[in-house]
């Protein structure tokens, strides 16, 4: 019985973090959209953060929400947010 309910709780422990993913997305699509109007980057590494939050919203919309969060955070990274 113990392990019917640990291996439920895992179960939902593990699709919740898939949830919590996917909407924490549009969050970091948002700051990395004001951020960019406000940065100070070059125009090379300007073109990375967009090529990394293009690349993470195409992520997002596919499902692949840890894949988009890895994107998004890079994107933050370079922006220094």
């Amino acid at each position: 019985m113990k392990k019917t309910i640990i291996s439920t709780l895992v179960l939902f422990a593990a699709l919740n973090t898939g949830t919590v993913l996917a909407g924490s997305c549009p969050m970091d699509m948002k700051q990395i959209d004001s951020a960019i109007g406000s940065s100070s980057l070059s125009s090379t590494d300007m073109g990375k953060v967009k090529a990394l939050r293009t690349k993470g919203e195409k992520l997002h919309k596919s499902g692949d929400h840890s894949g988009s969060v890895t994107a998004l955070g890079e994107a933050k990274d370079l922006l220094g947010i």
